[in-house]
């Protein structure tokens, strides 16, 4: 905790949020005031870790070796690699929550300008509140349903209705309730780590995957780590602007790959496995397991779907608000939350019936547009800190819709444009790259995530940008009616 900062009199500022757990928070897109900052890095640990120690996690694992085509090891190394790219990526992006006190989807004004950004934000309020909302939802009920019986339906619905719940209360449960999830997932999953390593066949050498199963496992577990990226600020914006920046980077970093590779890695493990005939996914993946660590995992399962989903709708609600249109009041970020949510809810009723095709897919996706977003992010991160300018300066541009940056926006949907077309491997669709050399797998995000930067660096330059400056375009001022409309 630290002491409320007082006003030009002298006069100490009491917090109207602050640190209350049992609140709803009403703050959206705006930047978070001085005096409602609090906490420390720390709770960035086990707010990332504990997301990830669920079924969706499993089953990256399981996709590289089954669907992919790799040996245990081979998986394991596509799974370290992309993890630890995402892991890195989240820790240095989340630096800019005690900075500037808004969400992620808010710091892309810097990259993409106030209207350009609407497209990245409403992609991440879709992917967010709808898509992962949809997945882990499936996977829960699924959990639910091999546990009690009760049938996927009505199992999905008592799932969803927890999720937004923690959502719609906002920031400091979503925090608490991480915080609390963390030690039983810790521990069950170990115990049933312990118990797959040991019944799994890791010495097996795969069925062929070779170079291509290697990228489609890399640009899986990259699309995972990565896809929390957008999110990053969303649950650093509360900290003070003191807060210690190595462990603001360190925390973030460390419970995302710690998280997401031991659980992938020990879904890889459990695919060496003969799973029961006709089996749920869930069920799958507990099958080998005693029936009381089974009913247990199954559980934390449920658990670990509705700590995803948590940040889940939180973060693609606080997307939309991001978005900067005039919304009628009543349409603030906890509603939000519920449309997002019932959105999900519609999407994961789709899917039950293939939810395994449908997550393969799903995750090679997120990467496609992830990547290049990150790519030019990047290099916006990179100009600020070679710029002589203060945060102070900078801050206003987040707010003012007059503030553009064509060239970000430019790179962005070219890198989308070239990547996917010339490079996607999906069941549906293959690009002209894989179709005539399948050895290149799927190498979508690589190409769009290098491209983008590329292209930002030279469209940047051509604008007129010089090492030394912030932006394309500079607004003359910013007026306060432009800060309250964010």
């Amino acid at each position: 905790m630290t002491t409320a900062p007082a006003d030009s009199t002298g006069t100490t500022l009491a917090p109207e949020y602050g640190d209350k757990v049992i609140a709803v928070e009403t703050a959206g897109a705006d930047p978070i005031p001085d005096a409602e900052r609090h906490g420390s890095p720390l709770q960035l640990l086990w707010t990332w870790a504990s997301p990830n120690i669920e079924f969706a996690t499993v089953y990256i694992g399981v996709i590289s070796v089954l669907f992919f085509g790799l040996s245990f090891w081979q998986a394991t190394a596509a799974i370290v690699l992309g993890t630890g790219l995402g892991a890195i990526t989240q820790g240095f992006l989340s630096l800019d929550g005690p900075r500037f006190g808004v969400p992620q989807m808010v710091i892309g004004r810097f990259s993409f300008g106030f209207r350009g950004n609407i497209l990245p934000s409403a992609a991440n309020g879709l992917v967010a509140g709808v898509g992962w909302f949809a997945v882990n939802s499936v996977s829960a009920a699924f959990a639910l349903n091999t546990l009690t019986g009760l049938r996927p339906l009505p199992s999905l619905l008592l799932v969803v209705v927890a999720e937004i719940l923690i959502g719609f209360i906002g920031h400091n449960f979503v925090h608490t309730f991480e915080k609390y999830a963390f030690p039983a997932l810790a521990v069950i999953f170990l115990l049933a780590g312990v118990w797959t390593f040991k019944d799994a066949h890791l010495g097996g050498g795969g069925a062929g995957g070779g170079l291509g199963g290697f990228l489609l496992a890399l640009s899986a577990a990259w699309g995972y780590a990565a896809g929390w990226n957008p999110y990053a600020t969303d649950y650093a914006r509360y900290l003070p602007r003191t807060a210690n920046k190595f462990k603001t980077i360190l925390y973030p970093a460390l419970g995302l790959f710690v998280s997401v590779t031991f659980v992938a890695v020990m879904g890889a493990a459990s695919a060496t496995l003969i799973a029961p005939k006709d089996a749920t996914p869930t069920a799958a993946f507990t099958g080998h397991l005693p029936s009381w660590l089974g009913n247990l995992v199954l559980i934390a399962i449920i658990l670990g779907a509705i700590s995803a989903n948590a940040l889940n709708v939180y973060s693609g609600a606080i997307s939309l608000t991001a978005l900067g249109l005039k919304l009628p009041a009543w349409l603030n970020r906890s509603v939000l939350v519920v449309v997002s949510g019932v959105a999900g809810t519609a999407a994961a009723w789709a899917s039950l019936s293939d939810a395994g095709s449908a997550y393969e897919a799903f995750l090679l996706v997120i990467a496609y547009w992830v990547a290049p977003w990150l790519g030019v992010v990047l290099v916006e991160r990179r100009f600020q800190s070679r710029a002589t300018i203060t945060t102070e300066e900078l801050a206003p541009r987040l707010t003012d819709p007059t503030f553009t940056n064509w060239p970000g926006l430019a790179a962005l949907l070219i890198g989308i444009g070239v990547s996917v077309p010339l490079f996607s491997n999906q069941e549906d669709y293959v690009g002209y790259v894989p179709k005539h050399w399948p050895s290149f797998g799927d190498s979508t995000p690589i190409v769009g995530f290098v491209l983008s930067a590329v292209l930002y660096v030279v469209f940047s330059r051509v604008a007129g940008r010089t090492p030394t400056s912030v932006s394309v375009s500079v607004p003359a001022s910013t007026s306060t009616s432009a800060q309250t409309e964010a």
